[in-house]
């Protein structure tokens, strides 16, 4: 053990757990001064609510070799050597090979992982034990150049009663950059095409409410200044930073739930590492009770219905997927062969 090596002891559900953290001091967020220690830290403050919001799912770990600065890459399997309180279950990748995934049980698993270098976490919207069918339909809300975190505001607002039309509760939470994130808890009974479509279902009603303010285009040079729903992160093996995951900018942000109520005078930018612990003790999590009443996609789904029938078709699919049944060509428009 080098000798600025600490141990940590990390409570949780299932009893403390002692973990190693190595260069403790070394710094992540250059700006702030925001160490790894720090960073540990924050995660056992958080631990509860980051557990309930990421736990028992298959999880991607985002780390970086340095700080925020430093190389990264995206590691999901269990590397050897991880200790007993760090589980994996087999998921299956859109390539149809399967491959076990890690998954965060409990705050000592988040630690670890800091110890991992890891910095982002993103979890699947589906459970360990059946990761084919999501529990979470999850929407992005990402400003194009020219729009802004404003911007996102109204679309949200008008998200959540879109959805509440077809029997979903909607929760929201700062990106951790310039946008929202709008989840709605599912009964798991659906795999994810089926979750995909409801999702693009939602997001062409929305574009059909809010023309000048939202896209669902995938080609970038045909979004304009609006505020893009990116549907393509309901596939599988997409994901998203989680909630009170860490970003790696500049001022240290945290993708933070909100209520509904806070979010017309939400500041992203100060929801950051150093400031979201206190906020959670005093304020609670707004996601706590995200689970107890999840709802049906078969009213968005019949949507997707009802728009196939009036000739939309499915979108393009991300460009390392397989090619996928009735997809449109995958060439950007301003490259497209033009008929003779």
């Amino acid at each position: 053990m080098s000798s600025d090596a600490q141990v940590l002891t990390v409570d949780g559900p299932h009893g403390a757990h002692d973990v190693r953290l190595s260069s403790p001091s070394r710094v992540l967020w250059p700006e702030l001064g925001i160490t790894k220690r720090d960073l540990a830290q924050y995660l056992i403050d958080v631990g509860e609510a980051f557990v309930r919001a990421n736990g028992d799912r298959p999880v991607s770990l985002q780390r970086f070799s340095g700080g925020i600065d430093g190389e990264q890459f995206f590691s999901k399997n269990p590397p050897r050597g991880a200790p007993d309180y760090v589980r994996a279950v087999p998921v299956v990748y859109p390539s149809g090979r399967t491959h076990p995934q890690l998954v965060i049980d409990e705050p000592a698993a988040a630690v670890w992982a800091v110890q991992m270098n890891t910095i982002v976490f993103h979890p699947w919207p589906s459970r360990a034990e059946l990761s084919d069918n999501p529990d979470e339909l999850r929407i992005d809300l990402d400003p194009q150049p020219g729009t802004n975190f404003a911007d996102t505001i109204p679309v949200a607002v008008e998200l959540r009663e879109l959805l509440a039309e077809a029997g979903l509760v909607a929760f929201v939470k700062t990106s951790g950059n310039r946008g929202l994130h709008v989840f709605a808890p599912i009964t798991p009974t659906r795999e994810f095409l089926d979750v995909r479509h409801a999702v693009i279902a939602a997001a062409r009603e929305l574009e059909r409410r809010m023309p000048t303010r939202v896209t669902t285009n995938w080609w970038k040079e045909e979004r304009g200044e609006r505020v893009f729903v990116d549907y393509n992160q309901a596939n599988r093996d997409r994901t998203m930073a989680g909630a009170y995951s860490p970003r790696p900018l500049p001022h240290a942000p945290v993708s933070c739930p909100l209520e509904w109520s806070e979010l017309a005078q939400a500041n992203p930018r100060a929801f950051t590492i150093l400031t979201v612990p206190d906020r959670l003790q005093k304020q609670g999590d707004p996601w706590a009770s995200m689970h107890e009443q999840p709802g049906s996609i078969d009213a968005l789904y019949s949507w997707w219905e009802r728009d196939l029938e009036g000739g939309l078709g499915e979108l393009p699919f991300p460009p390392d997927f397989p090619k996928m049944p009735g997809e449109p060509p995958r060439v950007q428009p301003s490259r497209a062969r033009r008929p003779e």
